[in-house]
């Protein structure tokens, strides 16, 4: 018998069906555009306090006023609601990166928690008043214990928020601390409430005069316990600040990745394409040589956050030559920050057709070009351009040719400049321009 042999499947056909989307949960909360985690964490932005509750409600995939509603229920069985709510706050994570919601949602949401949160406060001092009223006394200032305590911890979870979004590379709690007045004030007025109510319980524990040795035996109490567990604290702020750290570092990868994807990847393939143009080839390497360099280095920073500057200028006037002749300009600039004007634009403009000259005439493919800005005397602006070219007689230019007394010369000395021509034969040429730089009154005028 025979058998007839059939062809393979192809291996990608099942991948070549394109994928259905999956199904959105059918969840107001969900269509809201905030579904649940796979972990449980606390959502300090979208909470009131320190985000308990909207943690639990993504989690659960719960409207957050919900969770509120049922921890108020719970305030009301002998403050075991606030005791919960405390315990979780100390041993929930706070969530990497929390949903963003609206404005208007987030103050909807948080005028909702603020009633809440007064309806289970009135709920515990009620459980408590049903309790002996000796209880109760020492009920009020624990409450001002974790009201005091609440505070604390919130300015803690904004500092190290504003820690972990910090631009600057700063991942310590303490500089988002000092980075926001408002988050001190909080963490000193909450530490102010801690002390008050543990003042007052003390104080009708203990009398006046018996004050003295019990602040004694808790001081001595605390510090042992610091000192036992100062190993503990050391391992845990160095683990936070190593993980944030990691944090700052793949961000700047992700970055580098970016730009290098954006500018030499994509050059890179441009070249693939033109690789039967070897000039526009060239031209294409260059101009992502000149922009990485200033990528990596920061040179011309100053000059392109300040487009009006003589630097810009200098800048602007290099790559287009680059860009538009098959010619490598390599620029210094000393002191040029100072602001352009007509005789600076003037000098840029001569400077620009000098290196014109060199990429038609000077068969090179290189030039340089020094510029400085000499502060004193009122400020002059010196520029060189020079060459290593075929070189060429200043005195047996051709009548007809008007590029060096005309788009050179005569625009640089009609405003009070002057221009150098050096050239020698086989050598190269440099041409030095220098024009005092305009004044303010005249920049006003």
């Amino acid at each position: 018998m025979s058998s007839v042999s059939r062809a393979p499947e192809p291996r990608d056909r099942v991948d070549a069906q394109p994928q259905q989307p999956a199904p959105a949960p059918d969840n107001a909360v969900a269509r809201r555009g905030y579904p649940g985690p796979h972990k449980l964490y606390r959502n300090p932005r979208r909470g009131i306090l320190g985000g308990v509750t909207a943690g639990i409600a993504e989690y659960l995939r719960l409207s957050p006023t919900q969770v509120r509603v049922a921890f108020v229920v719970l305030a009301m069985l002998g403050f075991f609601g606030g005791l919960l709510y405390a315990g979780l706050w100390m041993f929930l994570p706070s969530r990497p990166l929390p949903p963003q919601l609206s404005k208007e949602e987030l103050d909807s949401e948080r005028r909702t928690g603020h009633w809440l949160i007064f309806a289970g406060i009135v709920a515990s001092l009620f459980a408590g008043s049903m309790l002996v009223s000796a209880l109760f006394m020492v009920a009020i200032p624990l409450v001002v214990v974790a009201a005091g305590a609440a505070v604390v911890w919130q300015a803690l979870d904004s500092a190290g928020d504003a820690a972990d979004e910090s631009e600057s590379g700063s991942t310590s709690v303490l500089s988002g601390l000092l980075s926001d007045r408002f988050a001190l004030f909080r963490l000193g007025g909450g530490g102010a409430l801690v002390f008050l109510g543990l003042a007052v319980i003390l104080l009708r524990e203990v009398s006046i005069a018996e004050m003295g040795s019990a602040v004694l035996a808790v001081v001595v109490t605390l510090g042992g316990i610091a000192l036992l567990t100062v190993p503990l604290w050391m391992r845990m702020i160095r683990t936070v600040e190593t993980e944030r750290a990691e944090k700052a570092r793949e961000r700047e990868r992700a970055n580098m990745a970016s730009h290098l994807h954006d500018s030499v990847l994509q050059t890179l393939a441009l070249i693939q394409k033109r690789a039967d143009d070897p000039a526009q080839v060239t031209r294409l390497a260059r101009r992502q040589e000149r922009e990485l360099r200033q990528w990596l280095f920061e040179a011309g920073e100053k000059s392109r956050n300040d487009p009006s500057s003589v630097a810009a200028g200098v800048e602007r006037i290099c790559e287009e030559i680059e860009d538009n002749y098959e010619i490598a300009v390599s620029q210094v600039v000393v002191g040029g920050d100072a602001p352009l004007a007509d005789k600076e634009n003037a000098a840029l403009a001569a400077a620009r057709e000098a290196l014109v000259n060199v990429a038609k005439h000077a068969q090179v493919d290189r030039a340089d070009v020094f510029c400085e800005v000499d502060s004193d005397d009122g400020g002059v602006l010196e520029i060189f351009v020079r060459d290593r070219g075929i070189g060429f007689d200043p005195d047996a230019v051709p009548g007809d040719r008007k590029g060096l007394a005309m788009s050179i010369r005569q625009r640089v000395e009609s405003r009070g400049g002057s221009v150098r021509v050096r050239s020698t034969m086989a050598t190269g040429t440099e041409i030095a321009i220098r024009m005092p730089c305009t004044k303010s009154e005249e920049k006003v005028g």
